[in-house]
C-alpha cells in the first residue's frame, strides 16, 4: 500500500465512481439468470481490470458466481460479496444512476455494488495480495441456494471472513446478525358446503387459526427472538368449508441455543380439530453470527483506523441476514457491514455517502493486510446445532 493509504483512495476516488457506476448500470435482479450472467460478466470485466488476473466463473444451478484465488498461496482472507440485487428489470429508468451533492443514487448503490468496488481497490493496493480469495455470488438476495455451499466451503479454508455488505446505520460495522428459520405449517382437513351441511368438514382455516395463536407465543422479547406467522391462505371458495391451507412463519435469533428451542416448539405442533390433520416443514436456515465470532476482527480494525487517523469503528447487531451467518456457521472469524456507508437499501432512496468510500476503502486494505501477515487463530468446527436447509432468508 502506498504510504497515505487514505490519500491514495482518495486519488482514486473518481475511478471508484465510475466503476460503481458501471456496476449500476448492468440491471441483475436475482431471479433472472440471463441477468445475472450479464451482471457476472461486467463484473468479470471490471475485477480483472483492477486485479490483474481473471476470475473462475461458478455456474451453479444456472446462476453464476465469480471466484478469485490470488497469488499461489493457500487461501486465508475471504473478501465475500454479491452482484445480484433485488430491483427488477426497469428500475434504472425510475431511479437512474446519479451522483448530486456527494451522494450516490441509483438501484443497487448501497446493498452492495459499492462494496464490490471496495473489494477490488482495495485489494489491488495491497503490497502482495496472495492469499486473498474473493467470492463474488449471484443469489445472495434469494438466500443464496446455490452458493451456499461455496461460502461455506471457501470460508471453511480461511482465517477470517470479511463480509462487504453495506455498513449499519451511521456507518457500524456490523458485528451480529440473528440467525433465520422459516417454517410452512400445512393444515389439511374436509371439506363440506358451508351453508347446506357445514358440521360435516374440517375447516382449516379454524385449524390455522389455533396454531397462529399458539406460534404466536413462542417468541422470547428479552432473548431477542421473533417468531412471526405471515402469509396466510386456506381454501378456495367462499361457499366451502375449507380443506387445505397453511401459513408461513418467520423466526429470527440471537444464539442457537433459541434457533433450536424453536424449532423444537415448532415441530411439536399438534391438531386441535378432530379430522384435522399438520405437516411442518422448514427449519432453521442461517445460524446467527455471534459477537464472539466478530469480536477479534472489530478489535484489530479499530487499532487499524486508529493507525489510518480515521474514526473508532463501532459494531451494531441487526436482524436481518446475510452470507455472514454462513461464514460464521462454518467456525470463521467474521466481520460483516465493511461496505459502503449510506442507507435505503431495497428502497426508493438508496444510496452511499462519496465521502466516506476513501475511508472505508483504506481499513478493509489496511485489515486484510495485517489478517495476512498475523492470522488469528480460528475454530475449525462448525458450531453444534440445528440443521440448516436452504431457502429465502
Amino acid at each position: 500500500m502506498t504510504a497515505s493509504p487514505v490519500g491514495h483512495m482518495t486519488a482514486v476516488l473518481p475511478q471508484m465512481i465510475a466503476d460503481l457506476e458501471t456496476l449500476v448500470c448492468c440491471e441483475s435482479p436475482s431471479a433472472d439468470l440471463d441477468a445475472v450472467a450479464t451482471s457476472a460478466a461486467v463484473v468479470t470485466e471490471l475485477g480483472t481490470a483492477r486485479l490483474g488476473v481473471p476470475p473462475e466463473r461458478i455456474v451453479v444451478e444456472g446462476r453464476t458466481h465469480l471466484r478469485w484465488r490470488l497469488g499461489d498461496a493457500p487461501s486465508r482472507v475471504l473478501l465475500l460479496g454479491h452482484h445480484d440485487t433485488v430491483w427488477p428489470i426497469g428500475s434504472l429508468a425510475r431511479h437512474p444512476f446519479s451522483v448530486v451533492d456527494g451522494v450516490v443514487s441509483g438501484p443497487g448503490c448501497f446493498d452492495m455494488k459499492a462494496g464490490l468496488v471496495m473489494a477490488f481497490h482495495a485489494v489491488a493496493a495491497l503490497p502482495d495480495p496472495s492469499g486473498v480469495t474473493i467470492l463474488i455470488t449471484g443469489d445472495e438476495e434469494l438466500g443464496s441456494p446455490s452458493s451456499r455451499s461455496l461460502v461455506e466451503e471457501e470460508a471453511s479454508a480461511c482465517v477470517a471472513a470479511l463480509v462487504l455488505e453495506a455498513s449499519a446505520d451511521g456507518g457500524a460495522l456490523k458485528t451480529a446478525r440473528k440467525g433465520v428459520s422459516l417454517y410452512h405449517v400445512t393444515a389439511h382437513g374436509r371439506a363440506a358446503h358451508a351453508g347446506l351441511e357445514p358440521e360435516r368438514g374440517v375447516s382449516t382455516t379454524l385449524e390455522l387459526a389455533h396454531q397462529v395463536l399458539t406460534v404466536s407465543a413462542l417468541p422470547d422479547a428479552e432473548r431477542g427472538t421473533s417468531v412471526t406467522p405471515t402469509v396466510l391462505t386456506s381454501g378456495h371458495t367462499t361457499n366451502t368449508v375449507p380443506d387445505a391451507g397453511r401459513f408461513a412463519v418467520d423466526v429470527r435469533v440471537r444464539d442457537t441455543a433459541e434457533q433450536s428451542r424453536v424449532d423444537r416448539a415448532m415441530r411439536a405442533l399438534r391438531p386441535v380439530l378432530s379430522g384435522a390433520r399438520l405437516e411442518i416443514t422448514g427449519g432453521p436456515n442461517r445460524p446467527p453470527l455471534e459477537h464472539g465470532s466478530s469480536a477479534g476482527l472489530l478489535a484489530r480494525a479499530i487499532t487499524l483506523a486508529g493507525r489510518l487517523g480515521l474514526p473508532e469503528p463501532v459494531g451494531a447487531a441487526v436482524g436481518g441476514a446475510s452470507d455472514g451467518n454462513l461464514t460464521a456457521g462454518v467456525g470463521t472469524p467474521t466481520l460483516d457491514g465493511l461496505g459502503a456507508v449510506g442507507g435505503g437499501a431495497h428502497a426508493d432512496d438508496e444510496h452511499v455517502v462519496v465521502a466516506e468510500l476513501p475511508g472505508r476503502t483504506a481499513l478493509l486494505a489496511a485489515l486484510t493486510d495485517d489478517l495476512l501477515t498475523d492470522p488469528p487463530p480460528r475454530t475449525g468446527a462448525r458450531r453444534a446445532g440445528p440443521v440448516f436447509q436452504g431457502d429465502r432468508p
